[in-house]
């Protein structure tokens, strides 16, 4: 069992830069962690939401107003958490957006969006952030999968293959860096209560389709959390995090 006495007082004072933070999961995550004392920096598209979060939390925040799929952001996110908090030591990969429908009126730019939005984007932000924790021996790296990357659902199959290839992306990643100091792990929630999960209930709803309770993103938060207090000799890999009521 994991010393959570002892483990606040490690993630006290690390920095996290949590990507897509400005509602849902990633608001959460940057709460969670907010709670034990670490220093932050967030960022997300929408200015307002950002700094309404900021301002909410105890801990010391920076923000960066800004598109993941700019080719400059993950970059610039490292240097806003070394000039406002003199280090970096966890990302997240929250940032995500979900396309969906049948193959015959799915907008085909909106795919390719996703792509640079849920693989791209993520893949960018992994290598960046991955040279400074290996040169710095230390750090740590979890990307937000989904249980769509172990599942096959009709009119989704662009974003479980995503998710798919961010799980083995992932995989790689750690196994290239093991024995530096640098953890990476994924954690794929099943539904949750979140903007993107609306739109899936919306479909639901029009056929007649009834879903389980979902999670709520806090739950996803302590999910993070609990795989940042494992001991720096253990890496959680991979976390699938469902519903009570799901049958995945």
């Amino acid at each position: 069992m994991v010393d959570v006495a002892n483990a606040e007082l490690t993630l006290r004072g690390r920095v996290a830069v949590i990507t897509g933070a400005s509602s849902g999961i990633g608001e959460a995550i940057a709460r969670e962690l907010a709670a034990v004392g670490m220093r932050l920096v967030i960022t997300a598209r929408r200015t307002d939401l950002l700094e309404a979060l900021s301002n909410s939390l105890t801990t010391p925040c920076a923000t960066l107003a800004a598109d993941i799929t700019d080719p400059a952001t993950p970059g610039a996110l490292l240097t806003l958490a070394l000039r406002a908090h003199g280090r970096a030591d966890v990302l997240i990969n929250n940032a995500g957006r979900m396309v969906a429908g049948p193959l015959e009126t799915v907008n085909l730019d909106d795919l390719a969006e996703m792509t640079r939005v849920n693989f791209d984007a993520a893949v960018r932000a992994s290598y960046v952030f991955a040279r400074h924790f290996k040169a710095q021996g230390s750090g740590a790296i979890i990307n937000v999968s989904s249980v769509a990357a172990y599942l096959s659902h009709s009119s989704m199959g662009v974003y479980g293959a995503l998710k798919h290839a961010l799980e083995v992306f992932s995989t790689a990643l750690r196994v290239e860096l093991r024995g530096s100091g640098v953890r990476v792990g994924t954690i794929a929630p099943g539904s949750t209560d979140t903007e993107m999960f609306s739109q899936i209930r919306q479909r639901a709803t029009s056929a007649g389709i009834s879903l389980p309770t979902p999670l709520a993103p806090a739950d996803i938060a302590k999910g993070v959390r609990m795989m940042l207090e494992c001991p720096s000799t253990a890496n959680i890999a991979r976390l699938l995090l469902v519903s009570a009521e799901e049958s995945a």
